[in-house]
């Protein structure tokens, strides 16, 4: 798995009951994953010398993140590696902009890449401000995006350089119920699963809470989510796990950004659900049979941790657990700094209210937001 954080780490543990010879490629010892994986080497996964002699010996190459060059891959994959997902699938995630044409068929918010500040005020008088712009290469958890009111926060928006290769996508701003995630796994043999549709909560651009299933989505409306990204994943090519990000405006859902790894969205599956989206991810790749994603009660929340005013997040297990015993706690090994994801919490039951009031006090309690 090239990427040494989380998801790396989260990965390992399914890996090992597997059996699978698992090795992380981590941008230093103190990663996430390289903290556990007894097989981690050190390296870029930018640089083409540092991930072909990764690659070497691997039956399979995999991702926790979209940012290695597609170029990269297919000097890859000239050795025989098998690449999951491929670089061609792996570079819709990589870049919104040839997302959204590929998935030109789809319900989607209504865009456009724009080359100056001119052709983006075109496109706000055609549709209204607010506006969504964003890069279309490089953005994550909020970076590369941002909310546009007039034509003078174009300007100074679009004043920042682009990554390289990148265009600027200017997309309408949605009025949105809530906002949902879709994800499936799909096997090279075809076979593919779905996982429920959940809701998720976003604040500040990164995800905060996810409660699986989504409360109160009609069955139908789920099913066609789950349709969507099940379409979309066989469309692109997707090897592995595929997280659809969706808006549900009330009349119709449409699709936001693609993930092509595990995804927060999912993190609620390890307890949640009878096959984790980290074991079916990796069951997907190896081309064994999947999984099933079926959840183990009525509902799971997952709420993040994010950092805070405690830096020392070992010190707060004794009053969480105590307090909690039914709680699941993953701490990512990650120095806390502010607003960084470095951990999340779940609980599993039937009382939705519940679950939330115990897993958003557990995450305030890791962050310093209350003392007791």
């Amino acid at each position: 798995m090239v990427g040494g954080g989380q998801l790396a780490r989260m990965s390992a543990a399914p890996a090992a009951a597997l059996g699978i010879d698992f090795r992380v490629l981590a941008a230093s010892p103190d990663e996430s994953a390289a903290q556990v994986v007894a097989d981690t080497r050190i390296g870029r996964h930018d640089d083409p010398s540092d991930v072909i002699e990764f690659a070497r010996g691997c039956d399979v190459i995999t991702f926790d993140h979209e940012h290695v060059p597609p170029a990269i891959l297919e000097q890859v994959e000239a050795l025989g590696v098998a690449v999951r997902p491929g670089p061609s699938a792996l570079f819709h995630a990589q870049d919104k902009a040839h997302m959204r044409r590929a998935l030109s068929g789809f319900p989607a918010p209504r865009w456009d890449v724009v080359t100056g500040v001119q052709d983006a005020i075109d496109f706000a008088h055609d549709v209204g401000y607010p506006i969504i712009l964003k890069t279309s290469r490089g953005g994550y958890d909020g970076r590369g995006v941002w909310r546009i009111e007039s034509a003078a926060d174009l300007a100074a928006a679009m004043s920042v350089p682009l990554p390289l290769g990148a265009e600027w996508l200017v997309e309408e701003c949605v009025s949105f119920v809530r906002e949902l995630a879709a994800q499936v796994a799909r096997s090279p043999s075809g076979q593919s699963v779905a996982y429920p549709v959940v809701q998720t909560t976003q604040i500040n651009g990164i995800c905060a809470e996810v409660i699986a299933p989504a409360g109160d989505l009609a069955d139908d409306r789920a099913v066609e989510a789950q349709r969507l990204a099940l379409d979309i994943a066989a469309s692109l090519g997707v090897t592995g796990m595929l997280a659809v990000e969706m808006f549900d405006t009330g009349s119709e859902i449409l699709v936001n950004e693609l993930a092509m790894r595990p995804h927060n969205s999912g993190h609620w599956s390890i307890e949640g659900a009878v096959t984790s989206q980290f074991e079916n991810h990796l069951r997907a790749v190896l081309d064994l049979p999947l999984g099933a994603p079926t959840p183990i009660a009525p509902y799971s929340v997952m709420v993040n941790i994010l950092g805070g005013d405690v830096p020392n997040l070992y010190s707060a297990f004794r009053h969480v657990m105590a307090r909690d015993p039914r709680l699941h706690v993953h701490l990512y090994g990650k120095e806390v700094r502010p607003g960084r994801k470095v951990g999340h919490v779940t609980a599993v039951g039937t009382d939705l209210p519940a679950l939330l009031d115990r897993a958003r006090h557990a995450a305030d309690y890791f962050m310093g937001v209350i003392d007791e």
